[in-house]
């Protein structure tokens, strides 16, 4: 956010990381140093307007939302931890491009608890960098495949064609269970909500969005699955709530999965959730050139898949 202490009001658009965040604790975040009852203050006097127009306290916050913040004055920040660097796989690079093979546990970016992640990780080692920005996100907790446009028309072309479908995102998860029935479509509505201690959630709702997720059976047995996903809408959560409601939670799943089995699997060593952007196909946003990237399933995954379903490592 930039330096409200100026004598000019702060336009800021909201983002998935302050998405049906209250204008309050939104505020409150942000304006550190700043008393809690001036922030109510300059919320009730109106001079805090989202898309021009006046919001109470319990105001909820959507994607694209734009917040007037006036200038107030605010402590010194207190100092934000380095960022430190990130050995991340380089899966693809030009001058418009990169693509990192994300481990599981790390974040895309800061915010929620988490001081900083790939992107500020990325500025970090890349000062010289004009732009980096992230095209994309994955969960802290999904390994793979992740866009950063080093353009801005890269980023805006990239935005686009993930939106529209023109881009197709494959993923391989662990399950818990013998899937049955083949290959399908999991197309149940998907609906976001808060919890009341404030965490995002999503459950199938028939008045949430639309969500379609194919799914390919690999291998099965009775304990466990290994699924291909091909996303053809990119809901938050999708590919794991789409499958704790077929029955196969994801292994690992601290939010949708089987806490009873997730604990006798964290003792086996298992302490992730088994999910792993595998492959993108799209063309390049600005020369056209048709793009197939892949990120080779981490050894963990490996080894637990090999393990529980006999498979060779060709079929891996």
């Amino acid at each position: 956010m930039k330096d409200l202490s100026k004598a000019r009001a702060t336009l800021l658009e909201v983002g998935e990381e302050g998405e049906a965040q209250r204008i309050d604790n939104f505020l409150l975040r942000r304006l550190k140093g700043v008393p809690k009852s001036h922030v109510y203050r300059v919320l009730r006097s109106g001079e805090v307007r989202v898309n021009s127009g006046r919001v109470k306290p319990d105001y909820r916050l959507q994607i694209g939302d734009k917040v007037r913040v006036p200038p107030v004055r605010v402590s010194a920040p207190a100092a934000k931890p380095t960022p430190r660097p990130l050995d991340l796989p380089v899966i693809y690079e030009d001058d418009a491009l990169l693509v990192v093979d994300k481990p599981s546990g790390v974040a895309v970016h800061g915010g929620s608890g988490v001081s900083y992640g790939v992107i500020e990780s990325l500025r970090a080692q890349q000062p010289k960098a004009k732009l980096l920005e992230l095209a994309h996100r994955l969960d802290r907790d999904t390994s793979g495949l992740l866009i950063i446009a080093k353009k801005r028309s890269a980023l805006v072309e990239m935005h686009r064609m993930l939106r529209e479908g023109e881009a197709e995102k494959v993923y391989l998860a662990l399950v818990k269970g013998e899937w049955s029935g083949g290959a399908r479509e999991l197309r149940e509505h998907l609906h976001k909500y808060v919890t009341a201690g404030g965490e995002r959630r999503v459950a199938v709702h028939g008045a949430g969005q639309a969500a379609v997720t194919l799914v390919r059976p690999i291998a099965a047995s009775a304990a466990c699955s290994l699924l291909e996903l091909r996303l053809m809408t990119g809901r938050t959560h999708q590919i794991r709530v789409h499958l704790a409601h077929a029955g196969h939670p994801v292994l690992g799943d601290d939010k949708y999965g089987d806490g009873d089995l997730n604990r006798v699997l964290a003792q086996q060593g298992v302490k992730r959730l088994l999910l792993h952007a595998r492959r993108l196909v799209f063309a390049h946003p600005l020369t056209h050139a048709p793009l197939r990237l892949e990120a080779p399933l981490p050894g963990d995954m490996r080894r637990y898949a090999e393990a529980q379903l006999a498979l060779q490592p060709d079929r891996l």
